[in-house]
């Protein structure tokens, strides 16, 4: 399927989402389970590298799957056998590298990265395969991110003479620790997925069938209350960037917590879960 295509939309049920495109054959998207949406970063000749066209479609392609809640959780993966090899700069021209490669991580990454971020469900980084480099920043910064077992994730700049940015790193201190952080830093190693899963860079390995399993962990978090999702990633998202939470903040959020009480989903879980049937929710 090209890249400018939606996937099927029988699985999904989401009508409005089949208009849906990334604009280029570099980045696959498709909905491969009810309210779950995936896409597929594509660029078999690089090992997946992330480069301007597949960041860009990542930057543009998310806010319009963000509305309404016919997608309820993103999955983002990697064309097999890799989930991505990180920055695409090995082919920039010497004469022109510390320009270019610096406009690369600066304008794109940055932007696909926020975008990612600020998308207000559970993001899942499932990696098929080795993620390197920016690509482990990117899983980072999705909510969740589960792998294969032979997959390997890690960070080079050490061995590269690499200084990273700041805003990369505070991502891998709020997810592993400064310990753990200093360790992927400053030895370069490539950790597999059991030791990745032991210093919480995993969430989950999922053991057989990785493309099946990823659909279904998504598509089990896709089928909770949409209000309880975007209500508490909106919390977390809150405390994480705020340690000290101002009085206007703790206002805000606990307004964001009354609010699920008046509302009709609350009452529709409730009874669901009396009446043993799954829930019908409609986001409000």
């Amino acid at each position: 399927m090209g890249a400018a295509e939606s996937g099927s939309m029988d699985a999904a049920g989401s009508g409005a989402m089949a208009s849906v495109q990334t604009g280029t054959d570099k980045l696959l998207l498709d909905f491969p389970a009810e309210a779950v949406a995936r896409l597929t970063i594509s660029n078999p000749s690089k090992r997946n590298a992330l480069d301007h066209e597949i960041l860009d479609a990542i930057t543009a392609t998310l806010p319009k799957l963000d509305s309404g809640i016919e997608v309820r959780c993103l999955i983002i993966t990697g064309a097999d056998p890799v989930f991505s090899a990180g920055y695409d700069i090995g082919g920039i021209p010497k004469e022109s590298f510390a320009q270019d490669a610096e406009a690369l991580v600066a304008h794109p990454f940055t932007a696909a990265l926020d975008a990612i971020e600020a998308f207000p469900w559970p993001t899942v980084a499932a990696l098929n395969g080795h993620c390197l480099g920016g690509a482990l920043e990117m899983a980072v910064t999705c909510d969740l991110r589960i792998a294969a077992p032979g997959a390997k994730l890690g960070m080079p700049p050490a061995k590269l003479g690499l200084i990273y940015g700041h805003t990369g790193l505070i991502r891998f201190i709020r997810t592993i620790g400064l310990p753990r952080t200093r360790e992927l830093f400053f030895t370069g190693d490539m950790l597999n997925a059991e030791r990745s899963d032991e210093i919480g860079l995993l969430n989950r390995v999922i053991e057989n069938e990785f493309e099946t399993g990823s659909v279904a962990f998504a598509a089990g978090i896709a089928g909770n209350a949409p209000i309880s999702m975007t209500g508490t990633k909106q919390v977390i998202g809150t405390i994480s960037e705020n340690p000290v939470l101002s009085e206007e903040q703790v206002r805000e959020l606990v307004e964001l917590r009354k609010s699920c009480f008046v509302s009709d989903d609350l009452l529709e879980g409730i009874t669901a879960f009396g009446e043993k049937r799954k829930p019908n929710w409609t986001g409000h």
